[in-house]
């Protein structure tokens, strides 16, 4: 998986990266621009809610996870320090899982508001009325393929944070951990973001091949994401202007 993320140009990465990052402000302008504030409190209070249960879960349990995993330690020496090192571990597995259901959850309850604003500033990036959409007859074909792009994410996002939060019990590569988890949830929560605009032209193969032609995309696209939840407010519109700045990157590759 590391091999593969890096086998992107360096340059091109770079630069896919740092413009995903500055399409967040082109992407609150065009939202004002084509008044898209509609798209935005929606998401706002399904991902507040999500985000309240999440974080409630977390805290409720990471003392009895933390509580299972020092069972498993033997000696009376370090006892405390490994029982506090288990406990914080406990909440980070419930937290880092929480969040990436609280992703899926929420792109999919979220998706066909998600789909009408991308394919809303995809038509005004490419000036033409007349850009692909999802049609109704579609729409079987496209539950489909969401739902194999998402459970193959699921299951990434999954194996690799976990494998971290291991990792992350030796406390030398806790801090190495701790980054790697962040840009796990990163990389994932663009790849969901430019999905949105990228479900109108390519099957679920062929999307993944362009994320993965495009890492550096959809990384920048989701720090920014990953980042703003991490405050409340983050929670109340971040989606949708992730995605927009997703629609407006894409779409000017398919410009080119």
């Amino acid at each position: 998986m590391i091999a593969d993320f890096l086998f992107e140009k360096k340059h091109l990465m770079f630069g896919n990266f740092f413009t995903a990052l500055t399409a967040y402000p082109r992407a609150l302008y065009l939202i004002s621009k084509l008044r898209l504030w509609k798209y935005i409190f929606l998401p706002g209070i399904m991902g507040i809610l999500l985000a309240i249960a999440i974080f409630a879960l977390s805290y409720g349990l990471s003392d009895n996870i933390g509580d299972l995993l020092a069972r498993w330690y033997p000696w009376e020496w370090g006892n405390s320090v490994v029982a506090t090192i288990a406990d914080v571990f406990g909440g980070l597995l419930i937290l880092a899982i929480g969040l990436i259901i609280f992703k899926q959850l929420v792109m999919i309850l979220t998706g066909p508001f998600m789909s009408s604003l991308s394919e809303k500033v995809e038509r005004h990036i490419l000036e033409n009325d007349n850009a692909n959409s999802v049609s109704i007859n579609n729409t079987g074909y496209q539950v489909v393929r969401g739902v194999r792009i998402a459970f193959r994410n699921l299951f990434w996002e999954l194996f690799l944070t976990i494998l971290l939060l291991f990792l992350g019990l030796i406390p030398l590569f806790s801090p190495f951990a701790i980054a790697g988890i962040f840009l796990v949830q990163a990389y994932y929560f663009g790849f969901g973001n430019l999905d949105f605009a990228l479900e109108r032209h390519y099957n679920a193969g062929d999307t993944i091949d362009f994320v993965k032609k495009h890492r550096g995309m959809a990384l920048g696209n989701g720090i920014i994401t990953t980042l703003l939840l991490m405050t409340v407010i983050g929670f109340l519109f971040i989606l949708p202007i992730g995605v927009v700045a997703a629609t407006i990157e894409t779409s000017k590759k398919m410009k080119k």
